[in-house]
């Protein structure tokens, strides 16, 4: 068994290596609570270190359909994973929502970790889960997790300030915002930044110009309908399936998009670009968010030390001819 080092310990214990160094020797005076936390870290990492690695296929949960979102998501990580040639096990689907699937992971030999795309379980199974050393990763999680809990998602609330802001720039001060469920991490955080941008130009956002919706095409049609008796300039869409809705609405109302209305989405898309015209939107690193949840996974299975567990990834606003200077007509 390797004995963890300086560095290592360190680390674990959060001081200098000069200190673990000067605890370890004897040669300089070390207060003694910092010597304990020294000793602690090395009980920890010296039990880490007697515990076998995991060996076994990697267990990937996204109770979705897999179209668009889920389905860049689940095959970025099917390709990453036969790069390690480690197996996975995939529990997809809607009917997935309904089946316990956490439970009895930690207990599996044949499993070795686990990547739970945007969960359903509550954070208390999530807790749980990792309270029995199992290694697992969240991608885009639904709640804020706890510290020690890691999780890949997209910088959701920087992409939502950056279309905001170039409406706001084109002239735009009565945007819908059609967000998703309350309760999502995301929606909330996407909410903050269409709220900044608009606070950098003076407004505050109006609550008959908010709606919170389940993130279909449906939904989003429903949602632009009533808002477009607002009379807003602009509609902001939660995903790139709420922005089609919001053509639809915006047609049947006899507006032109973007002369009369501008619209964006979020995502960027297969969609996006198969509208008329295409969609302004927000690329989010989907491929990537994959890549990094099976690296970071694979470093929790070899416990490595991580520094980062909470990582999210940069988007890039993608304009195209849904958005335009707003119309002095409509004002």
């Amino acid at each position: 068994m390797a004995r963890p080092t300086v560095r290592e310990i360190a680390a674990e214990a959060g001081v200098s290596i000069a200190t673990v160094s000067r605890v370890m020797t004897g040669k300089a005076p070390v207060a003694p609570e910092t010597q304990e936390l020294v000793h602690q870290a090395v009980e920890r990492l010296g039990v880490r270190a007697r515990r076998p690695v995991r060996e076994g296929a990697i267990f990937v949960r996204c109770p979705y359909v897999l179209t668009d979102y889920f389905g860049i998501i689940v095959s970025s990580i099917a390709e990453t994973l036969d790069l390690h040639h480690r197996r996975l096990v995939l529990n997809a689907g809607e009917a997935a929502q309904q089946t316990p699937a956490l439970q009895n992971l930690s207990r599996d030999p044949a499993v070795a970790g686990a990547i739970l795309i945007l969960p359903p379980e509550p954070d208390e199974e999530l807790r749980s889960l990792r309270s029995q050393g199992f290694p697992f990763v969240v991608v885009d999680p639904r709640t804020t997790l706890p510290a020690d809990i890691a999780s890949v998602s997209a910088a959701h609330s920087t992409g939502a300030r950056s279309v905001t802001a170039h409406l706001t720039a084109l002239g735009h001060r009565r945007i819908g915002f059609i967000g998703g469920p309350t309760e999502w991490l995301s929606s909330q955080a996407r909410l903050v930044g269409h709220t900044s941008a608009l606070a950098d130009v003076g407004v505050l956002p109006e609550p008959d110009l908010l709606r919170s919706v389940e993130p279909t095409t449906e939904q989003g049609y429903r949602a632009a309908v009533s808002l477009l008796d607002q009379r807003p300039t602009a509609l902001v869409g939660f995903n790139d399936k709420i922005a089609v809705g919001a053509l639809r609405a915006a047609h049947e109302r006899g507006l032109r998009v973007p002369a009369d209305l501008s619209i964006t989405g979020f995502d960027d898309s297969d969609i996006s670009r198969s509208t008329t015209p295409e969609l302004t939107t927000v690329r989010q690193p989907l491929e990537e968010m994959g890549r990094i949840a099976v690296s970071l996974l694979l470093r929790l299975i070899d416990r490595h030390t991580v520094d980062a567990l909470h990582i999210e990834l940069g988007t890039h606003l993608v304009k195209r001819a849904s958005t335009a200077a707003v119309s002095q007509v409509s004002l």
